[in-house]
């Protein structure tokens, strides 16, 4: 269905136009008019597949501009999806006059937030942490409050926010519209849901086969320094616009960009410890294409919605094989073409091999030579199980 054909406002109709929007996707027809009758729902649907418009169209539309009351909380897992759903809030209510939006998260001034909150904003986007430190400061008052959405539910619980979710929910007016959204659903969030919601629109988007991720996986066997110089050929051999690059450490992160940075590597790095104001910047370069190679762990990763990564490299094997699939699912999006190394020492083969039975698809293994081609390494015979070893009974 066209955005043209619902009976969305004429403001709402001119910023959907504005952000290049024209069809609607599955969970955006699916959501909107639920949550436009104020109906509490859970969505299951994959990522990129434009849950923010679905919950951010009908909020906006059923938003009183004339009152200075908080009406609509959006909580998120991490600082970086934070400020991207306000982002696009903003752009969807940008016709819409007296609307205010702020974002409240960790690694903000403080003051600076108390600043945007004495505006009276009716919606915030936030991650749970600060936004309970705010309700109990009494500096975010709730007692108007019409919906709640948690984005990323799973990611959210999974974090450890589950006490923050519910004390925030436990706070708020009981007559209200929660929901939730999230690419999995979890025994938490069945939790969550039984919990809060009431008379429950459940959505199911499954990934349609031709949206489907195209990526093509390799592995590549390096143990110590050559792990670097592999990286190095890959990077500066292929043609590659925005490349992810994954760590498990913050160290490692940190050391491995400035390896790569001696090398005329242009790269910047991602993590915990980084101020968040130099966070925001890094994420604005990259999406701009100020410099190809963003090096990362996986929690400063996550909430990150980058489109164009043309490969996914595991500098280190991730430590679980969930983690695996949300590193690599960021390339070969929307239909395009993807392509995720890793790179893998004898120690973590066993993690390789533990991936691989996972997701049920194999990773081919390459490998490079000193000028830095590729070529199909022979495949290994599997691994015999050693025969049981029989003791002689000793004769009484």
């Amino acid at each position: 269905m066209q955005f043209e054909q619902t009976a969305l406002s004429r403001e709402m109709q001119r910023a959907i136009q504005d952000m290049g929007f024209t069809e609607m996707t599955e969970v955006q027809e699916k959501t909107i008019p639920e949550m436009m009758e104020g109906k509490d729902v859970i969505a299951k649907a994959p990522t990129g597949t434009g849950k923010t418009c679905a919950f951010g169209v009908p909020i906006i539309e059923r938003i009183d501009g004339e009152s200075d009351a908080l009406q609509c909380l959006i909580l998120a897992p991490t600082r970086e999806l934070t400020s991207q759903i306000t982002e696009d809030m903003r752009a969807m209510a940008k016709y819409k006059e007296g609307l205010r939006i702020v974002s409240v998260y960790g690694g903000q001034s403080m003051q600076r937030q108390l600043g945007h909150l004495k505006k009276k904003p009716q919606i915030i986007v936030a991650t749970p942490g600060r936004l309970l430190d705010h309700i109990k400061r009494k500096t975010v008052k709730l007692h108007a409050l019409k919906t709640v959405v948690l984005d990323e539910a799973d990611e959210m619980l999974d974090m450890g926010f589950i006490k923050d979710v519910t004390n925030i929910l436990d706070r708020c007016p009981k007559k209200k519209q929660v929901v939730m959204f999230s690419a999995t659903i979890s025994r938490e969030v069945m939790d969550i849901s039984w919990l809060y919601q009431r008379d429950v629109v459940e959505i199911t988007v499954l990934p349609k086969e031709k949206n489907e991720p195209k990526i093509a996986q390799y592995s590549l066997h390096a143990e110590g320094e050559e792990k670097v110089l592999m990286l190095a050929r890959l990077l500066q051999q292929a043609d590659w616009h925005r490349v992810m690059i994954f760590c498990n450490t913050k160290y490692m992160t940190d050391r491995l960009t400035k390896r790569l940075c001696a090398r005329e590597i242009k790269a910047e790095c991602l993590h915990g410890d980084i101020k968040q104001s130099v966070r925001n910047k890094v994420m604005k370069d990259f999406r701009e294409g100020k410099f190809p190679v963003l090096v990362a762990t996986d929690v400063a990763a996550r909430g990150i919605d980058v489109d164009d990564i043309d490969a996914v490299i595991n500098f280190d094997m991730p430590a679980d094989n969930a983690s695996y699939l949300h590193r690599i699912g960021r390339t070969g999006r929307a239909g395009k073409e993807g392509v995720a190394y890793s790179l893998v020492s004898i120690t973590e083969t066993d993690r390789l091999e533990s991936i691989m039975r996972w997701t049920k698809h194999e990773i081919i293994a390459l490998r490079m030579d000193e000028e830095g081609n590729l070529t199909q390494a022979p495949k290994q015979a599997p691994k015999k199980s050693a025969a049981p070893i029989r003791r002689r009974r000793r004769r009484r």
